[in-house]
């Protein structure tokens, strides 16, 4: 199998229609060994191309085995932990540094930029603000904004505030990762990617 340029397993948030909102991967892999993309690819019956697949728990469960096989513990660990997520959890594999066609694709990429993977520029983020949509990132996570009144209602029923902290299609940087060596003196200011 060739060189891909790169692979996530993120865990993400759906609307009520199953329209991605976010993902959060928390060790994404630009250029990822051919023989760990190779076994992944195996495991999860890839067809070719950028995909984004959701997993299930057999799934997860040989993904973590090839992870531990490759000698990514960590990765093997963190794929084990999903199968108890209430979350959706999520592969994302992109044969090429294409422009996202998809939620997943595009989060993958800006979570390169975001822990220095790749420089500036040197990814496709082409038609990114189109790919987006505008989302309520609130204390309780990515909400869909024709979803927002309802749950701001159910909150109050349940004696919760819901918060709201903005509205856009970019969610805060360190609410995804932190980078070191920096200073964030206002972190609703600087976004993911």
């Amino acid at each position: 199998m060739a060189e891909f340029y790169g692979l996530g397993l993120g865990l993400g948030t759906q609307n009520a229609g199953g329209d991605w909102l976010e993902i959060f991967y928390p060790r994404p892999m630009v250029n990822p060994p051919v023989a760990l993309t190779s076994a992944v690819a195996r495991a999860i019956n890839y067809d070719g191309g950028n995909a984004a697949i959701q997993t299930d728990i057999p799934m997860l469960t040989r993904l973590s085995n090839v992870f531990d096989a490759a000698g990514e513990p960590a990765l093997a660990e963190q794929t084990a932990q999903l199968k108890a997520a209430s979350r959706t959890p999520v592969i994302t594999l992109l044969a090429t540094n294409a422009a996202p066609a998809s939620v997943p694709e595009a989060y993958l990429k800006l979570h390169f930029l975001s822990h220095r993977l790749v420089r500036p520029h040197a990814t496709d983020l082409s038609g990114i603000f189109g790919r987006l949509p505008n989302v309520a990132w609130t204390s309780e996570g990515a909400i869909d904004l024709a979803e927002l009144a309802q749950q701001q209602w159910r909150a109050r029923l349940q004696d919760r505030t819901l918060t709201v902290h903005s509205v856009d299609k970019f969610p805060r940087l360190v609410d995804y990762v932190v980078p070191g060596g920096v200073r964030i003196a206002d972190t609703a200011r600087v976004r993911l990617g």
